[in-house]
């Protein structure tokens, strides 16, 4: 998994029961997800296809430092998969898991579009290497 992005859970971030409100971290799952899958396939142009079951497993409280981390599971012709962990930075408690989350390669039409990479050892790399 890899952790490159962390947040501050502030007031505006909580729920009414004082914890982190979870279309906050879900919209920060998201963008961050998307920034990743980015980098991974080195072209801007991509949407968000399918978010699988979000399991809240433990809150996140104000003043928390939360990370939020990616792995690269699949990639297919015009897609890739990642899997994400959101965790508490200082107690490494898990608050949020993500198993699967599907972005989808598009061209200006908004039609899926090949974005010639491959998952070779864990790593995206270009198709033509291989």
């Amino acid at each position: 998994m890899i952790y490159r992005n962390r947040r501050l859970v502030i007031s505006g971030d909580l729920n009414a029961r004082g914890t982190l409100f979870g279309g906050q971290c879900m919209k920060w799952v998201d963008e961050e997800a998307a920034i990743y899958v980015i980098c991974q396939l080195g072209v801007t142009n991509i949407v968000t296809k399918l978010i699988s079951e979000i399991n809240f497993i433990s809150p996140a409280h104000l003043g928390d430092v939360v990370e939020i981390g990616m792995t690269t599971t699949a990639v297919g012709r015009t897609s890739i998969t990642v899997e994400c962990d959101v965790r508490n930075k200082m107690t490494g408690q898990t608050i949020v898991k993500i198993e699967k989350m599907v972005f989808v390669c598009v061209d200006s039409d908004g039609h899926p579009t090949p974005h010639n990479k491959i998952l070779v050892d864990g790593e995206v790399t270009d198709r033509n290497t291989e």
